[in-house]
């Protein structure tokens, strides 16, 4: 879009912020790959083999209820993004990171100097960061005795390491943050970032989600009873991500990254960006009960669903004027968070719940952990460019007590691009936390709600 989209600078006396690159790796592939994947119903979920699971049953775990198991992984080689150089002092998550960065900032086409001369910084929500580093560094002390710890191990064994390794790596001499908001997490470090350039103490800053997949966490959803095809066995020897379905049994973990790089929308018209939407509405509540309560639960996510669209200058009457077109959901194939998922959205959208079409990218990518939120984020910025809603993947029986959303079985197109332009996207966690965000392209014209497909 061009930088006269951008002439009102301001947004109830805030700066306006836009997104004006992306970068992604997920189990569908790399950006372009990603889009093309999600029009085209891809799963991108198949056997693992990132690891081996006897491993931890040497080590005394009990897997046994793992059949068959299923991941979306990550085919990454970091010497495509990030070069010859050394990666061997940056762990799995840390890479993920830097490469997903280095494309946002390739696509927006800025220099070493230009990253100096605007102290970019970067904002990264994640569940764990590297939980397989620190494992592997307190096992090591454990067992060879502190001595024979690696010292450059221990840097990559705080939470906060893959945001400052990426920052060291680009030159990224901004605000550097860490966000760990559980499966929220992506989605409150877009929320974090946006206040930063609304607030003036950016003028641009990178954003967005990684987790990896790695054994300690694979087993630990296993034994949780988390992972698709470890209760009921519903799948045979296929386990699936079946978000909102009647046969989910759990989530296919997986691993992934997508950054955003976030501008005030006024410096970004000047330095003649080409804009793909911009945020104009987030919020992030927590649930003191942890999820625990199934009603409290979908309550937690109204409020988030109703606090983002506050904080977007729409309340309930605009939902009635088509103020959301589309749903980018965060339901990933759990029995309980996805049943809490559906019940928020369909009392915050209320009477048209069951007229939006509804997104759940997690069906094709799996269940990212921190990195989902943004991977959403990224999916529903192809679906406003793309104009279609894919089916959501393996959906056939809706619960007989859910209520009534949109879950096309079909991809969905939407009607003209001109009348399509905001989209919502929410993020329930395990833990009690809730997330929303709203996005819209720019010069939005209203939609006839008759127009709805």
């Amino acid at each position: 879009m061009s930088s006269a989209s951008l002439r009102n600078p301001s947004r109830d006396g805030r700066r306006r912020v836009v997104i004006t690159a992306v970068g992604s790796l997920s189990a569908l592939g790399d950006d372009e790959a990603f889009g093309h994947g999600l029009a085209q119903g891809t799963s991108g979920l198949g056997p693992l083999t990132a690891f081996d699971l006897a491993v931890a049953a040497e080590r005394g775990a009990d897997v046994a209820g793992c059949r068959q198991p299923q991941a979306g992984e990550v085919d990454f080689d970091p010497r495509r993004d990030l070069g010859a150089a050394n990666v061997r002092p940056i762990d799995r998550t840390g890479r993920l990171v830097a490469a997903a960065a280095g494309r946002a900032l390739r696509a927006r086409g800025w220099s070493a100097d230009d990253l100096q001369a605007l102290e970019i910084g970067l904002v990264l929500g994640t569940m764990y960061g590297s939980v397989h580093t620190i494992s592997a560094f307190d096992r090591r002390g454990l067992e060879a005795g502190p001595k024979y710890v690696k010292p450059l191990d221990f840097a990559n064994s705080v939470i906060n390491a893959a945001a400052g390794q990426t920052a060291i790596w680009h030159g990224l001499c901004g605000p550097n943050s860490t966000v760990a908001g559980g499966l929220t997490a992506g989605l409150q470090a877009l929320g974090l970032a946006t206040e930063l350039v609304r607030g003036g103490r950016a003028a641009a800053l990178l954003a967005g989600g990684s987790d990896e997949l790695c054994l300690e966490s694979y087993v630990a959803f296993v034994q949780a009873g988390l992972v698709a095809g470890t209760s009921t066995g519903a799948h045979g020897d296929a386990p699936r991500a079946l978000p909102f379905d009647a046969r989910r049994d759990g989530f296919v973990p997986a691993e992934a990254a997508a950054l955003f790089l976030l501008e005030d929308a006024e410096g970004a018209g000047a330095r003649g960006a080409h804009v793909l939407g911009e945020i104009v509405g987030h919020a992030c509540v927590f649930d003191p009960r942890r999820g625990r309560d199934p009603e409290r639960a979908a309550a937690t996510l109204r409020r988030a669903i109703s606090d983002a669209l506050a904080d977007a200058a729409l309340d309930a009457s605009a939902l009635d004027d088509g103020a959301i077109d589309v749903v980018s959901s965060g339901a990933s194939g759990s029995r309980v968070v996805d049943s809490a998922e559906a019940h928020g959205l369909a009392k915050a959208l209320g009477r048209h719940a069951a007229e939006i079409p509804i997104l759940a990218v997690k069906a094709q990518v799996g269940e990212p952990l921190g990195a989902g939120g943004a991977l959403q984020t990224a999916a529903l910025l192809e679906v406003l460019r793309r104009g279609v809603v894919p089916a959501i993947h393996g959906f056939e029986t809706a619960d007989s007590g859910a209520p009534d959303l949109c879950r096309p079985t079909t991809s969905l197109e939407l009607p003209p691009r001109e009348t399509v332009r905001r989209g919502l996207v929410t993020s329930l966690g395990l833990d009690g936390h809730a997330a929303a965000l709203v996005f819209e392209t720019l010069d939005r014209a209203p939609r006839p709600r008759g127009d709805a497909p």
